[in-house]
C-alpha cells in the first residue's frame, strides 16, 4: 500500500498537532542499529510529553497499533 512507519521525528512533529496515543501506543519505525540487535521502538503520550520506549522484536504487533504516513 506504501505506509511507512512514522520515524520518532515525524511522531515528535504528529504530537505538536494534537495529543495523541494518550491511551494507547504507537509503534515507530525502528533505526536499522536497533532492529539488527532485534529490537523494536514505540511511543505514546502521557503528562503531555512524549516518551519513546524500546521492546524485543517479538513483541512487536502484540497490543500496539501504528501511525503512518502515505505520501501521495
Amino acid at each position: 500500500m506504501g505506509i511507512e512507519p512514522l520515524t520518532e521525528e515525524q511522531y515528535r512533529e504528529l504530537q505538536k498537532l494534537g495529543a495523541f496515543d494518550t491511551k494507547t501506543q504507537s509503534w515507530l519505525k525502528t533505526p536499522a542499529a536497533i532492529a539488527k540487535l532485534g529490537g523494536a521502538i514505540f511511543a505514546d503520550r502521557r503528562f503531555d510529553t512524549v516518551f519513546v520506549y524500546h521492546n524485543t522484536a517479538p513483541c512487536f504487533y502484540r497490543g500496539r497499533a501504528f501511525r503512518g504516513s502515505l505520501r501521495v
